[in-house]
């Protein structure tokens, strides 16, 4: 995947840019595991139940990375691995990803959200609330549901 800049871009339509920059669908899922479940290394976001290709995955954490989108830091327990946050221009696609569950979970009967009633009524009732204390929460090294298979 390339990194794109003002100049790549096929247009200068505001969807355009945000599909061209987290559009694909392994963006969208790196980004989910932060915000939902923790995730911060490479090996982590391996064992999703999506299965991405290890180049796929290396591919997608470094255009992100380029795109501002993630930060990259050495774990401070193992100094071998390498610890992916977002930044603040990704915290701000965290009411997307929260609008995208509540698609989900109104058009998806399957979907692994609709386990979470107390959490989906509350983000339907106050999306705005919602979406920034979860900002807030992943700023501090935090996530949605902690240790869940979701």
């Amino acid at each position: 995947m390339k990194t794109t800049s003002k100049e790549d871009v096929r247009s200068h339509c505001a969807v355009n840019y945000g599909v061209e920059i987290f559009g694909d669908r392994w963006s969208l899922l790196i980004i989910r595991d932060i915000v939902f479940v923790g995730k911060k290394t490479y090996g982590g976001f391996l064992k999703s139940e999506e299965r991405i290709a290890t180049n796929v995955l290396a591919s997608r954490l470094a255009f992100l990375e380029a795109q501002g989108i993630l930060s990259k830091a050495p774990s401070p327990d193992d100094r071998r691995k390498d610890f992916y946050t977002l930044t603040e221009k990704g915290l701000d696609l965290i009411p997307i990803v929260l609008n995208i569950v509540l698609w989900s979970a109104k058009h998806d009967s399957e979907s692994y959200v609709r386990r979470r009633e107390e959490f989906v009524a509350r983000l339907s009732q106050n999306p705005m609330q919602v979406s920034e204390e979860v900002k807030a929460l992943v700023r501090n090294g935090g996530c949605i549901f902690p240790q869940s298979d979701e």
